[in-house]
């Protein structure tokens, strides 16, 4: 064996220079595709902040212009009579016991299956015969927009494939929703308070609260809320309960 045969490399079989090769493609495209959705994640997260600015401007006009007719009205000796609500959030308070099925069948449309179950609930025609039918039942009333913030941060539950999963990121919304617009939760927030055209849609992708028993318990589910009891219409009193429940 001549000193130039020793000096020479072993040959690398073909099969092994083609997988390095492609081991080298796999990691060049997939530090591609990370660098792609980083920078598409970077344009997201400006448009879900300039769609929260914007949405924040929007409640801020709402309000201020709420106040502003109110005191036209006081100062010109009249009343301000704000325009009818059109969200409730409506939860169950007893259980099956004696339930006729009628009424069982309006808590089932109500996806109110379980006591403390609440649902967002758009007002029309339709739904509020049926919160009359289950009344003794449900306790229901219009929440603000802390109260609907603070169910869908600290209770929102999404329904995806039939399961109940912890709403974690935007990513979720994106996908499940993202065929109408809405990317982000704040989206949701505002789909719901606003009762926007896709509020069917977003209530769909909830599944419905579970919240726990008030602080303190019931008072008296039998009676009415206007007889001192529990059930029925609470206006906008019902934000104080939901705070002890959430």
């Amino acid at each position: 064996m001549t000193a130039t045969d020793k000096k020479r490399l072993p040959q690398v079989p073909e099969s092994i220079l083609k997988k390095r090769k492609q081991i080298a493609e796999l990691k060049a495209k997939r530090l591609q595709e990370k660098l792609q959705s980083k920078k598409a994640n970077k344009t997201k997260r400006v448009e879900i902040f300039k769609r929260a600015e914007q949405y924040v401007k929007e409640y801020r006009k709402a309000e201020k212009t709420g106040i502003r007719l109110a005191r036209q009205a006081r100062l010109h000796g009249n009343f301000y009579v704000p325009a009818e609500p059109k969200l409730a959030f409506v939860m169950r308070i007893r259980g099956i016991n004696g339930v006729h099925p009628r009424v069982r069948k309006v808590l089932q449309l109500l996806r109110l299956r379980q006591i403390n179950n609440g649902v967002f609930l758009r007002l029309n025609k339709a739904t509020i015969s049926m919160l009359r039918i289950a009344e003794p039942y449900i306790a229901w009333g219009y929440p603000n927009l802390k109260t609907v913030r603070e169910l869908i941060y600290k209770r929102g539950f999404a329904k995806i494939d039939k399961r109940r999963i912890a709403i974690k990121d935007n990513k979720m919304i994106e996908e499940a929703l993202g065929r109408v617009g809405l990317i982000c939760i704040e989206d949701l927030i505002h789909e719901i308070f606003t009762v926007g055209p896709n509020f069917k849609q977003v209530s769909t992708f909830l599944w419905p609260f579970k919240l726990n028993t008030p602080n303190g318990g019931w008072r008296k589910k039998a009676n009415h809320y206007v007889e001192g009891g529990d059930f029925g219409n609470r206006e906008d009193k019902l934000n104080a309960l939901l705070r002890k429940m959430v």
